[in-house]
């Protein structure tokens, strides 16, 4: 069986709209490190692919998807103790629009900022084990803006406002894998290198400078194994931090915050582990983004080389003849 050692790298977010009040939107998607453990992989190259669409009850709300595909590397060398593990991701996020009439609608895609990062991570023994995550979001992705088919001069949304600065992220997580229980709490702190940055182009220069508070998330999972079946629950929360509301960008600024929870379903194929989850908000502070929704989860976790696999690989048999 996979064993359920198994780091979450990097992320990307949910969809923040914003209109006449400034709101930030997270830049790490709350609640998609849920259903992993940390803590030190052996020595290989792992892939976790992670993809969740949902939709807000509010009226018109649009459909997000988010595909958060990572790679984490397990070097096998330490540093005081902790196993080394870089990770990459280069995320995406999808957006379909529920636009009242006679507003069309309109399907967008977008690359999200990639992230670049290593895991730290430490066996504590008797099946615990701690993780210190840390890493940058790098702000290279897609600006992304919905105009509703309207000129550039009469207005238009910044779809992913968050990209328009570098995010630093750090994350503190602690895992308990024993007797086929995962349970894992991970704590996340995301700091925005420059909370009044902008985009680029005609579109850009319209918007101006994008609001963006510090964040910290919270994710927390507990299932249990049952041979190959896994089952469990999760929940996920997320809330910005405070702002300077004396600078006239953030005069006007909305605090926004999520909480979610629901379960999770999973089955152990051998060569990879896929889970399934659906998760529903319970609590919420703000708007857009963060009306009540719905949101169902995909994930693929597999181990593309590992040296024990390598070391077990049977010899090949060469005759002359």
């Amino acid at each position: 069986m996979m064993k359920n050692w198994l780091a979450a790298g990097a992320v990307a977010l949910t969809v923040g709209m914003t209109a006449t009040i400034a709101q930030a939107a997270p830049v790490t998607q709350p609640g998609e490190q849920v259903g992993l453990a940390y803590g030190p992989l052996p020595e290989g190259v792992y892939a976790i692919n992670t993809f969740s669409m949902g939709r807000g009850d509010a009226r018109n709300s649009a459909d997000v998807g988010v595909n958060v595909p990572i790679l984490v590397w397990s070097t096998g060398y330490k540093l005081l103790g902790a196993t080394l593990m870089p990770v990459i991701a280069v995320p995406s996020v999808f957006v379909s629009t529920n636009n009242p009439a006679p507003l069309a609608n309109q399907s967008q895609s977008y690359f999200y900022n990639p992230f670049i990062g290593n895991i730290f991570a430490w066996d504590l023994g008797n099946k615990l084990s701690a993780a210190y995550l840390v890493g940058a979001y790098i702000g290279v992705g897609d600006r992304g803006s919905l105009c509703n088919g309207a000129l550039i001069t009469t207005g238009c949304t910044p779809v992913l406002a968050n990209l328009a600065s570098t995010t630093i992220r750090q994350t503190f997580a602690t895992s308990y894998t024993g007797d086929g229980w995962n349970l894992t709490g991970a704590l996340t702190y995301n700091l925005t290198v420059d909370d009044a940055a902008r985009f680029g182009g005609q579109v850009g220069a319209f918007l101006g400078p994008q609001p963006q508070a510090d964040g910290l998330y919270i994710d927390l999972t507990a299932t249990k194994t049952f041979g190959k079946f896994e089952i469990g629950a999760v929940a996920y929360g997320y809330t910005d931090l405070p702002v300077n509301r004396n600078r006239a960008l953030y005069a006007n600024y909305a605090k926004v915050g999520t909480f979610a929870a629901g379960g999770l379903v999973g089955y152990d194929f051998g060569p990879f582990k896929a889970q399934l989850m659906v998760t529903r908000t319970v609590a919420d502070r703000g708007v857009g983004a963060f009306a009540d929704e719905t949101r169902g989860w995909f994930r693929i976790i597999a181990p593309l080389y590992t040296a024990q696999a390598a070391a077990l690989a049977p010899t090949p048999l060469v005759r002359k003849y």
